[in-house]
């Protein structure tokens, strides 16, 4: 793949982390004691070497033990202060990390969980996930211990090289003749070292989502023992992933083993010529000193600035991936004045002239030319073979897609002029796989609505005939169901999914052949539950099982995206036509 010239600018710096500036701004007062207490730091350990310089040439000279405890006496009050400032320092820096990957954390899954379905064609929820997890982790690294560092050793080695001009300038030269042969290099190779960084957490994150729904499908893989070729695939792309960190941290070691070099080649230069002076009498031992030590004070925040970039280079590349995902935009918007919808929906709903095509597959048309009123009230069934449109009307209706032409209304207004929550408010969804969280009976039945007392739950679960298998459960409604519910039956399953549907009360009742995969007693009590939930709704049904329609006010064959016959059970097997010879396929069989 060709390089973006915009990507090859942004590899050159540290531009990425800038995004994090809002999150920041947001603590103004954590963030000035946090440079307050820096600089006191920062300050304070530049008195060090001065303090050191008048024991020795004064103290030690003068033969005054009195004056020699004074000394001692402020060193140790500058080595109190400095330990309460590196203390606090240590304490709001830390705290900035933490909090504001906090709050990035909650604005990215904000944006994830707004994001239509088009992002979701395409995008791995391990991916995303890694993301969330590993690279905020690096965030956090950087905005606190590792941006304090780089502020820290920013400010002493300015400070440093400042105090050794004034102590002498002469010996400045050999140190401060080196700073520029070890910034260049970190320059130099903070591009390849936040590139391979990058490269690494892509690496890294396409391992967990390969982790994630291998795991995910557990029970598939083993009874296909496919254990092995799953185990040879996580490995090859956790050792990808290493070597792709191999190679930014080999740059990051070879910075530090050149910074390393030039540190000690600089202070050993300064030590020669200082040596000397002090014993041509030009220098005082004390000055000699005092110097020495900012010179390696000098040295060692510059040098340390060589690891310091390396990771911020790596936390740059976790910022870009994480904007990413926070500047992804849903196709899906409310518009900037939604219309209101009427206080009780009918729920009438219309599709006029619509086509649409998915984004993965464009050069097919899941819906062409379709068009189709349903009355409120009206149970509709949908059948036809795969592939010939049926999931497509209920991700139009709602609204995980818009279609390319036509429209789609409830109750007379268009679905692109409502609110997507408020529409989606609408309809309560029965799938064929029911979807259970690694949560208790309670909170998966009263999943999207607030604030629901137990009564309410128990008589939905009453009504789905769910509360007899319930409160033989550990716990009853306490117990916890585990991820995906994998300790229960699927009818047991399906009969949660309904009570949940049957407490959001909504006016549209949308079903998946939600009986297509129980046993016969499991799809006898699904069947009556889903009668109950169905009246006094508008109903539409996706139906593969013909048995589970006959009694539908209208059935809809769909092929290739078109609507192909329309009527009742009986007015369809009179047509002879598709209808007939699905019916016919199937009532023979049975």
């Amino acid at each position: 793949m060709a390089e973006n010239p915009q990507d090859n600018k942004r590899d050159r710096s540290l531009q990425p982390l800038s995004k994090l500036l809002p999150y920041i701004s947001r603590y103004k007062a954590q963030v000035i004691l946090a440079i307050f207490f820096l600089l006191l730091a920062a300050v304070t350990t530049l008195t060090l070497p001065m303090a050191v310089r008048r024991v020795i040439d004064h103290g030690f000279s003068d033969s005054n033990p009195e004056l020699v405890n004074s000394y001692f006496t402020v060193l140790i009050l500058i080595g109190l202060v400095l330990a309460v400032a590196s203390s606090c320092r240590y304490y709001f820096v830390i705290w900035l990390g933490e909090r504001i990957v906090a709050d990035l954390r909650k604005d990215v899954f904000d944006n994830v969980t707004r994001l239509s379905a088009t992002f979701f064609d395409t995008a791995r929820s391990g991916e995303i996930v890694s993301r969330l997890t590993a690279d905020t982790t690096q965030i956090k690294s950087a905005v606190g211990a590792t941006a304090s560092l780089a502020l820290r050793n920013t400010l002493l080695g300015i400070g440093a090289v400042t105090m050794m001009i004034y102590t002498s300038p002469w010996l400045s030269m050999f140190v401060v003749g080196a700073i520029p042969l070890i910034i260049l290099p970190i320059i130099m190779f903070g591009r390849r070292v936040r590139k391979r960084s990058r490269q690494a957490q892509d690496t890294l994150a396409e391992a967990t989502a390969y982790a994630s729904e291998s795991i995910g499908a557990v029970s598939t893989m083993q009874s296909y023992t496919n254990e092995r070729n799953v185990r040879s695939g996580f490995s090859k792309a956790v050792d990808f992933a290493f070597d792709a960190a191999r190679l930014a941290i080999k740059t990051r070691a070879f910075l530090t083993g050149f910074a390393i070099f030039l540190i000690l080649s600089s202070v050993v230069a300064v030590l020669w010529v200082g040596a000397n002076n002090v014993l041509n009498g030009t220098m005082s031992p004390g000055t000699l000193s005092q110097f020495l030590l900012y010179a390696v004070f000098a040295a060692g925040s510059f040098g340390a600035l060589s690891e310091v970039w390396g990771e911020l280079s790596q936390a740059a590349g976790s910022a870009e991936r994480l904007v990413e995902l926070l500047n992804t935009q849903s196709e899906i918007v409310a518009p900037e004045k939604p219309t209101p919808l009427p206080e009780n929906v009918k729920g009438e709903m219309a599709f006029e002239n619509v086509e649409f095509r998915y984004p993965t597959r464009e050069e097919y048309a899941a819906l062409e030319d379709f068009s189709l009123t349903i009355k409120p009230g009206e149970t509709v069934a949908i059948v036809g073979p795969s592939g010939a449109g049926k999931s497509t009307v209920f991700s139009m209706l709602l609204r995980f897609y818009d279609p390319q032409s036509g429209s789609v209304k409830l109750d007379d207004v268009p679905l692109t002029e409502l609110d997507p929550e408020t529409l989606r408010d609408q309809f309560a969804v029965v799938p064929q796989e029911s979807v259970i969280f690694a949560s208790t009976v309670a909170e998966n039945i009263a999943y999207g609505r607030n604030n629901v007392d137990r009564e309410t739950v128990i008589n939905a679960a009453k009504a789905a005939n769910a509360h007899d298998f319930v409160s033989n459960l550990p716990e009853g409604y306490d117990t916890q169901l585990g991820e995906r519910g994998v300790t229960l039956s699927g009818g047991q399953r399906q009969r949660l999914a309904i009570a949940r549907a049957i407490l959001r009360d909504a006016p549209v009742l949308l079903l998946d052949e939600a009986t297509s995969a129980l046993d016969a007693e499991s799809e006898k009590l699904v069947q009556d539950a889903l009668d109950r939930l169905m009246h006094g709704r508008t109903t539409i049904i996706i139906a593969h099982r013909l048995a589970t329609i006959l009694k539908a006010d209208r059935i809809i064959v769909m092929d290739k995206g078109r609507i192909m016959e329309e009527g009742t059970h009986k007015s369809l097997i009179a047509k002879k036509g598709i209808y007939a010879g699905l019916a016919k396929l199937q009532f023979d069989a049975a």
